[in-house]
């Protein structure tokens, strides 16, 4: 399948690799590719450039935002919340429209510090913000409760025994993202409901961060046991 991943970011790397090595044809998107190629030094926690994640993964392309989403079948919201509808503005409306559209940000606010809150919640949602945006796309919210090194691949924690989300409002892109998911090695692919349901996942957020600071570590993952 020919994917765009949308974010140069940690979570857009890791997906990116791990979906070559399911063998898709994959391209990151970045607004700036020329910049994105003359960044040399490792980001704010630490991980290595774009460049050099590059350089070990050379079956991946990068391009543009509209260049990576033009020809893709799926397009994977990897961004950072608080810039993703602008990202997919960027993208095009036209190369959105009738795809699916895997989200998997989150609309943290961290401008107070940490730790971060919610830039939407409650009555709303980043999810629903994005199909409000894109109507013709086809969003599904997942893969957003957990580490991305989990997302990618789910079996480091438990065998992969762990619970994951879906929310959308088209049953047969749903049904695409949860073969995708499957793929990684997920088990436990839970279907929510509509796009509206984005708004309980990702207010699992808070939580999760205060497990982060009470675990020190991002290497765990919520179970719905049932």
């Amino acid at each position: 399948m020919r994917i765009a991943v949308l974010g140069t970011g940690m979570v857009g790397q890791t997906l990116a690799g791990r979906l070559v090595e399911l063998g898709h044809d994959v391209t990151v998107g970045t607004r700036d590719v020329a910049a994105t190629m003359a960044r040399l030094e490792p980001d704010g926690m630490g991980n290595p450039p774009y460049p050099a994640w590059a350089q070990a993964h050379p079956a991946v392309r990068l391009a543009t935002f509209s260049e990576a989403a033009a020809p893709a079948e799926l397009i994977v919201n990897a961004t950072s919340g608080n810039v993703s509808i602008a990202a997919l503005d960027a993208a095009g409306f036209a190369n959105l429209a009738g795809k699916v559209l895997l989200d998997i940000a989150n609309p943290l606010d961290h401008s107070r510090g940490f730790p971060p809150s919610l830039l939407v919640s409650n009555t709303d949602s980043l999810g629903e913000q994005i199909q409000a945006a894109f109507p013709d796309a086809k969003v599904v919210k997942a893969l957003n409760t957990m580490n991305c090194s989990l997302m990618a691949d789910p079996g480091q924690l438990a065998g992969g025994d762990h619970s994951v989300f879906v929310s959308g409002n088209d049953a047969d892109a749903k049904k695409a993202v949860s073969q995708l998911l499957e793929s990684f090695g997920h088990t436990d692919v839970i279907d929510l409901g509509d796009i509206t349901t984005a708004r309980g996942s990702e207010m699992l957020l808070p939580v999760w961060v205060r497990l982060y600071g009470a675990l020190g570590t991002p290497m765990f993952q919520f179970k719905i046991v049932r």
